[in-house]
């Protein structure tokens, strides 16, 4: 067999399999609040900036449209925020925080310490330094997409 093709020579198994394990450590953190994590991702960023345009909201998130879509449903439902279309351009749909959405992020500020937590082997130089590879890591995949076009 080749060396190529095995499991445990592959890079996205490894993420595939990360990525779960943080699913889970979030799940209990997440529940407490009554929102998912890409939920949790959206209010992230409309706490750092409020009223923004769909556009900007899934630039801002690297969500899938159709994903967001439902996600801002849910999240509209539950009362954290309203779409409104834009005042100058009624094509345009704009994503704001309620008071809710607001009160959220307060219930939300141990999220991150907690999570930090449960990387308890790992120093902070070295998350720093996996974050920056990761960031790397995406920009090779963006090169290579924007090349493929």
């Amino acid at each position: 067999m080749s060396e190529l093709l095995k499991l445990e020579n592959q890079l996205c198994h490894r993420f595939y399999t990360l990525s779960n394990a943080f699913t889970r450590a979030y799940r209990p953190l997440l529940k407490a609040l009554d929102i998912t994590y890409p939920q949790y991702v959206t209010l992230m960023a409309l706490w750092e900036t409020d009223n923004v345009t769909i556009a900007e909201l899934l630039d801002k998130t690297a969500i899938d449209g159709g994903a967001m879509s439902l996600i801002l449903k849910k999240l509209e439902d539950k009362g954290f925020l309203m779409i409104t279309k834009d005042k100058t351009d009624k094509r345009v749909k704009r994503v704001q925080l309620t008071k809710a959405g607001k009160e959220k992020k307060a219930l939300a500020e141990d999220v991150p310490a907690q999570m930090l937590c449960k990387l308890d082997g790992m120093t902070t130089e070295e998350s720093r330094t996996l974050r920056d590879l990761l960031d790397k890591l995406g920009g090779c995949f963006e090169s290579a997409e924007r090349e493929s076009l």
